[in-house]
């Protein structure tokens, strides 16, 4: 009588181990190969990037200049106003995240468990959120004052108080009224914040990442509707709405940026009076807007060619007005359709702000990142590959969150799927 042993978990897991190596990395003797080769380079490169950073590398000009890199030469009175900025965001950005919820699982578009703290909540908070938070650590380590770090923690505390908030609020069933005044409440928080920083310091004294950050904001924000307006232009039957929209398109994709951000500085003066001309920053902000605009109108386009005409007759049969087709029906889909080049377009406005440092002299990051190489104690050290390797943290940060929030959104509207 024959018995058969009990295979052990440990053994299970290690032929699970081996068939996984073996159908993705040595199903034949070119991938065992390959697999080799890079293994190594990723071996060696990871090695060289360790040592780099705890060990050759030289980060006091980082530590001793992080404020001109993250907010320039803003005035030291002032720097309560980004504070107090900072942690109203942040709230305000929690009560939002609330309220959509809140709506989403109203209208069953979302599961009501979904909002419930649990483990898989907090798996899905770290894999979306752990790159901000480990370079707002490393920053926050960098600084040598409490006051960063008692901002940031008031601005966590103030996110997580407005995402218990806000679920109330959006579970409210206001009237047409209510709607408008809540969505006119929720409109005026980042306005309003906006002219309380501005009033006190103005934009020729901004500067650092922050600046950076401010003009991709204004130029996102200020883009998009340019864009959806253009796309409708040049899609029009109207000839004379048609033809404008369609050589701005191709003057604006035709130019480029480099030069229109030097004729905005150099070139502007000539036009206007002194006492009419704006700073520096609202001109970046302007030719960003513009110029991105042209390029949002065509992918926006492309969004608008994809939608099967038989949705726009579908709408034109229940009797909806062309306002309500295109606002209801053929715009929705057209935006959805094109998530990833739209984001991928905003990702490049957000790194071509570095232009405006060279072109325009603006004191953002990477002008900063150059220019604290030539101070007296760090002159002549050879300094650049740190200051260089801080910027493009920031920015990778930043460009890689924006990149996974997108994937996200596109999972969630089965942007690709049928």
């Amino acid at each position: 009588m024959s018995t058969t042993e009990p295979i052990s978990p440990a053994t299970s897991n290690s032929n699970a181990a081996t068939t996984w190596l073996r159908r993705n990395l040595f199903r034949s003797w070119f991938d065992g190969v390959l697999t080799v080769v890079f293994g190594a380079i990723a071996i060696w490169l990871l090695y060289r990037t360790v040592n780099y950073v705890f060990v050759t590398g030289r980060w006091d000009i980082i530590r001793v200049n992080l404020r001109l890199l993250m907010i320039g030469r803003f005035p030291d009175t002032h720097v309560l106003r980004l504070a107090v900025l900072v942690v109203a965001l942040s709230g305000w950005a929690g009560v939002l995240a609330g309220i959509i919820r809140a709506r989403q699982v109203r209208s069953g578009r979302a599961d009501p468990d979904a909002t419930k703290f649990s483990a898989a909540r907090v798996l899905d908070l770290v894999e979306r959120f752990w790159l901000p938070v480990i370079v707002i650590l490393l920053v926050l380590l960098l600084t040598s004052t409490p006051g960063p770090w008692v901002t940031a923690i008031l601005a966590a505390v103030a996110a997580v108080v407005g995402r218990l908030v806000g679920p109330f609020i959006g579970r409210l069933r206001p009237g047409p009224l209510g709607s408008a005044v809540l969505v006119i409440a929720i409109a005026a928080v980042p306005i309003g914040l906006y002219f309380y920083v501005v009033t006190a310091v103005g934009f020729n004294d901004w500067g650092g990442f922050m600046l950076n950050i401010f003009l991709a904001l204004c130029a996102i924000v200020l883009c998009f509707p340019l864009g959806v307006l253009l796309a409708l232009g040049r899609r029009s039957e109207l000839p004379l709405i048609r033809v404008v929209s369609t050589a701005y398109i191709e003057l604006a994709r035709g130019a480029p940026l480099f030069v229109l951000l030097l004729l905005a500085n150099v070139a502007l003066g000539f036009f206007l009076p002194e006492s009419l001309t704006p700073s520096t920053s609202t001109r970046a902000i302007v030719v960003f807007t513009l110029f991105t605009a042209a390029y949002m109108a065509e992918i926006i386009r492309g969004g608008l060619q994809s939608v099967p005409r038989g949705q726009l007759e579908a709408a034109k049969a229940v009797g909806l007005s062309p306002v309500r087709q295109m606002g209801y029906i053929v715009m929705p889909q057209a935006l959805r359709n094109v998530i990833p080049a739209q984001i991928g377009q905003l990702i490049s406005l957000f790194k071509d702000t570095t232009l405006a440092g060279i072109a325009m002299g603006l004191f953002e990051l990477l002008n900063v990142s150059e220019s604290i190489t030539a101070q007296d104690q760090f002159r002549g050290q050879g300094l650049i590959a740190e200051t260089l390797t801080f910027a493009a943290l920031m920015f990778w940060a930043v460009s890689y969150t924006m990149s996974r929030e997108s994937q996200r959104l596109e999972k969630r509207l089965g942007v690709g799927t049928r």
